[in-house]
């Protein structure tokens, strides 16, 4: 039953990400939108689970109806230090996914809003244990690319509708989200990517189903695994 609720949930997953290719299509080749999709997601990710962490924590001290993404700027700065400590990183209630959804459609510059909360996102790691793990993680999400629409207004019109596709997918509750929901995604994106790009994109993915066959082709009759030789992974990695 449980994993026929994960096939469901995957299945779910893959839909949503199609249909943000739909309204995406022809602006964004596979390689970048798969950057746009992923990117939207851990913005997303990210913002929940910081709010839920702090919600969670005033609920328990008795505070019941406290909600962090109605919390002035001013008065979650005060917490800004404590929460990076215990975090590593601090997002604005005014800069959570959910809030700039909200308002992306009535927000004129929203790739200059895009582009200074992921900025304040990686910038409000540095000093942390996790400024690696933040450092340059939104520098693929270009939101200022002419591929997304020639003019600034086409290209918010593309952001909003990235937005709001990845805050329709179905991620259930943050305390449960894990890193197998992106693993998931990127594996879909990058099976779109190499279908769309013919024979180069092997170059870039082995479908799983393929990388399986070889596994249990290489360990026919073997009792025991001591080393694997892989001769089309990268030298580099």
């Amino acid at each position: 039953m449980e994993d026929t609720k994960k096939e469901q949930e995957r299945d779910e997953l893959h839909r949503a990400i199609w249909a943000i290719a739909d309204e995406l299509r022809g602006a964004v080749d596979g390689w970048d939108f798969k950057n746009y999709v992923l990117g939207t997601m851990f913005y997303r990710y990210v913002s929940e689970n910081l709010a839920n962490y702090i919600n969670n924590g005033e609920a328990e001290a008795g505070n019941t109806d406290f909600d962090y993404a109605a919390m002035s700027d001013e008065e979650a700065e005060e917490a800004r230090e404590g929460l990076v400590e215990e975090k590593g990183f601090f997002i604005l209630p005014s800069e959570l996914f959910c809030t700039v959804n909200a308002r992306a459609a009535r927000d004129e510059n929203l790739n200059e809003t895009l582009e200074k909360i992921f900025d304040h996102i990686e910038r409000s790691a540095k000093g942390t244990s996790s400024e690696g793990q933040f450092a340059g993680l939104f520098d693929d999400f270009d939101v200022n690319s002419n591929k997304l629409g020639a003019t600034v207004a086409k290209r918010n019109e593309k952001l909003c509708k990235l937005l709001d596709g990845v805050a329709k997918m179905n991620l259930g509750d943050v305390k449960y989200h894990d890193i197998d929901a992106f693993g998931d995604a990127y594996e879909y994106l990058m099976t779109m990517y190499a279908s769309n790009a013919g024979k180069s994109g092997g170059e870039f993915f082995t479908p799983a189903d393929v990388s399986e066959l070889l596994t249990r082709l290489g360990t026919v009759g073997k009792m025991e695994i001591n080393k694997v030789y892989d001769p089309a992974a990268d030298p580099c990695c």
